[in-house]
């Protein structure tokens, strides 16, 4: 028997005046994640195209595992690094498969429990848009941050970044980053910046992000290129590695499910801001260590290029993402408190994009008219 027909058959007990129907919306969840979607468009002029929501999020989350796979593996190697003991792959790997289950967990547990209760509610079905937010979540914590905290700080982005404005799609804000946005506030000791970044680690190793050692003064010690390039230092799992990310920056660009416009403007932004703050004596970091410490190519490749919450015009894209680099290094530098700018630059620049958006779209019908009218004087 096909899954799809054990599907159907099982489906029926949760149709409306059976007994399950008050979980029909936890059933649809399950049944869209692992076949298609039972809703879909058969007739009417419309256009038909094998891409949905549902691949467009499997898609995103394949381009985050290169990331996810390493920051696994540096986690347990950060952690057997300071206890001064055998770095072997599987061990280290292990080590922070162990740390990420229960954050994952977490995660799902708490934000797709409101979705659901919230689309049984509406009637609705659950969107797929939670899948990749709570994958991202994990990814953007420290290694050691306590669960009961992931699970306020998740409940907190789904109902006030997603559901109070209609759910996915209708949220203006991208709710990983007001997770994180909520802990950094309202707990900032877990999560400030010179917190302690390496899992379970001896109080006789620093364990310092490079945004850290900025931020302390200590810029001689900061890692070398290649070390930051290839990830193995401190951090949170899915920004250490530039190369994994540069990986997920390759998939979603072949596949175009994220804008090369945004990635390409926030990097630019980002590295002429920070070539200009360097050339001017304010801050002793080149450009190419700004772009390579924190989350910056993280937020730039999965975060800003946020479908939902960026820009959409055309050169209101080229804006949003050169605002986000250049409000994300300027944080940096001018706000010795606060070391990471990139989560604030990003949801600054959400509240913002819509305007962009207006400003482009009205400046372009002028433009327009300026031309028709010039067109009929010469006629």
């Amino acid at each position: 028997m096909k899954l799809s027909d054990i599907s159907d058959k099982i489906g029926k007990n949760f149709e409306n005046g059976k007994p399950l129907h008050c979980f029909s919306a936890l059933y649809d969840a399950i049944d869209s994640f692992f076949l298609t979607p039972k809703t879909i468009t058969t007739r009417g002029s419309h256009v038909r195209d094998a891409v949905d929501m549902k691949r467009i999020m499997i898609t995103v989350m394949l381009a985050l595992v290169p990331a996810l796979l390493f920051g696994m593996w540096n986690v347990g190697y950060q952690h057997f690094l300071s206890l001064g003991e055998a770095t072997e792959f599987w061990h280290c790997f292990g080590y922070g498969l162990l740390k990420w289950l229960p954050l994952v967990i977490v995660t799902y547990v708490s934000g797709l429990t409101i979705e659901i209760i919230f689309a049984q509610h509406r009637g609705h079905q659950v969107a797929e848009g939670f899948f990749v937010t709570g994958f991202i979540i994990p990814m953007i914590m420290p290694p050691d941050v306590p669960l009961w905290i992931v699970a306020i700080a998740t409940a907190f982005s789904v109902l006030f970044a997603k559901e109070v404005f209609g759910g996915t799609g209708y949220n203006f804000l991208n709710p990983a980053l007001v997770a994180r946005a909520f802990v950094f506030f309202a707990y900032p000791s877990v999560i400030s910046g010179d917190a302690v970044w390496i899992s379970e680690m001896p109080d006789a190793v620093s364990g310092a992000t490079p945004l850290s050692l900025t931020m302390n003064g200590a810029t001689e010690q900061m890692p070398s290129f290649l070390e930051m390039f290839v990830g193995t230092i401190p951090g949170s799992m899915g920004e250490t590695s530039k190369i994994a990310i540069l990986l997920g920056a390759i998939i979603l660009l072949y596949t175009q499910v994220a804008s090369w416009k945004i990635m390409l403007s926030v990097v630019i932004g980002g590295w002429a801001t920070a070539a200009l703050f360097h050339f001017g004596g304010l801050c002793p970091l080149t450009g190419w260590q700004q772009l390579l410490m924190g989350g910056f190519l993280f937020g730039a490749v999965f975060m800003a290029t946020d479908p939902v919450t960026a820009a959409h015009t055309s050169a209101g894209k080229y804006i949003y993402g050169t605002l986000v680099g250049i409000l994300a290094i300027v944080i940096r530098v001018v706000n010795k408190g606060y070391p990471e700018g990139m989560m604030l630059a990003i949801l600054l620049m959400n509240i913002f994009a819509p305007l962009i958006d207006y400003c482009v779209v009205r400046l372009t019908i002028r433009k327009r008219k300026i031309q028709i009218s010039r067109k009929k004087i010469r006629l």
